[in-house]
């Protein structure tokens, strides 16, 4: 899978790059597989992941050369292992962040969207412009709904007009848009400042964050007033809150 993906370990924080500039990175069936791959050999050695990719585009979403010659049992297993995929992410112990250069297209924009974070080069575009060959872009639509307002969900859906790093960042899709001689420097800075925090808490309210967003109001505050109560009697908690009221830096060597 070397060809396909590759891992660099910077102390806290390991970054995966998608590693097929010649394809734009599109997510082929092998993609996919190394992607699982590399995520679930995560261990807790790591605090945050960075999900990033080389050369003039993020990722262009599947790739229909190969979705072309498929029979049907073959294209459900394809979109199987990319569901699959998209909700690992979020299921992963330690934030993820993407970060985007070029385009972000189809199933690559719901890359984008099934991450907890993203950081987006001023020059990158987003779409789910399936619409645009004949092939709606539902699978995708179900991670870009939940990141996104609805209608302008729907806009993208139907139109298939791109939208640019600026306008992804008005609707919530990216975090932040900097220099794209900024992006890899901004974003590790990002993930610093993440994995500076005690680890055990990130993960524990990244549960708890997913977890509360498929509950209603009341079950929500019933379920993460629990975990307030958790979190209350970690150590790291008891002296996070022990240095802050003897006003100094908490001790979390």
């Amino acid at each position: 899978m070397d060809d396909l993906l590759t891992r660099h370990d910077l102390g806290p924080v390991t970054r995966l790059t998608l590693s097929r500039p010649a394809t734009y990175n599109a997510l082929s069936l092998e993609m996919i597989e190394a992607l699982i791959a590399a995520l679930a050999r995560i261990d807790d050695e790591t605090r945050v992941v960075i999900l990033a990719a080389e050369g003039k585009a993020f990722c262009a979403g599947h790739d229909l050369r190969q979705m072309q010659g498929m029979a049907p049992d073959q294209l459900a297993h394809l979109f199987d292992r990319c569901a699959y995929l998209m909700q690992m992410i979020p299921a992963l112990p330690q934030p993820v962040i993407a970060q985007v250069q070029g385009v972000a297209t189809a199933a690559g924009c719901q890359l984008v969207a099934s991450c907890d974070m993203a950081v987006a080069a001023d020059g990158a575009r987003f779409g789910v412009n399936g619409v645009s060959i004949g092939l709606f872009c539902a699978t995708p639509m179900v991670a870009l709904t939940r990141a996104i307002p609805p209608k302008a969900a729907f806009e993208m859906l139907t139109t298939g007009n791109f939208i640019t790093a600026t306008r992804a960042a008005e609707l919530g899709l990216v975090n932040r848009v900097v220099p794209a001689a900024d992006l890899e420097a901004e974003t590790m800075r990002l993930a610093d400042s993440i994995a500076a925090k005690p680890p055990q808490v990130i993960r524990m309210g990244k549960r708890a964050f997913h977890d509360q967003l498929g509950q209603g109001t009341a079950a929500a505050y019933a379920a993460t007033a629990q975990v307030m109560c958790t979190n209350m009697a970690l150590p790291e908690t008891v002296e996070g809150i022990g240095a802050f009221l003897e006003k100094r830096p908490p001790n979390w060597a």
